[in-house]
């Protein structure tokens, strides 16, 4: 996954992603089951819309929209993050909270280096 940008604005870090491939709807519910599971109070939101779910198994079977969000706090961050996944584009968009000082005051060279491994997890997890 390819880091397009970065900005930061009152306290959190908003990035834009690619995806190597855009992607279709059974990859972005691997990808969020995936990062599901590495939350804490983690929630679920379609076009925007929270979905009712009763944990990982469930989330294969929420119906297809637009885009994906899956938000909570990060175990692996350390920081409450948020991602949203596009159905069939290439596109991410990352929010996390300068919880921490690895996301404060951050520019592109350091949050790709913060970012790229969990991210490239997320991605890898589409393709299961």
């Amino acid at each position: 996954m390819h880091l397009k940008g970065v900005r930061e604005d009152d306290g959190w870090v908003f990035s834009g992603w690619e995806l190597t491939y855009p992607t279709g709807w059974e990859g972005i519910l691997k990808a969020v089951a995936l990062t599901y599971h590495y939350l804490d109070h983690p929630e679920i939101l379609t076009d925007g819309k929270p979905q009712e779910t009763g944990g990982e198994d469930e989330i294969k079977d929420i119906p297809e929209s637009g885009n994906m969000t899956v938000r909570g706090f990060s175990k692996i961050l350390g920081a409450p993050v948020s991602i949203t996944l596009y159905n069939q584009l290439a596109a991410v968009d990352v929010t996390v909270a300068g919880a921490t000082d690895e996301f404060r005051n951050t520019d592109y060279e350091k949050f790709n280096h913060s970012m790229c491994q969990f991210m490239d997890s997320i991605e890898i997890a589409m393709y299961r």
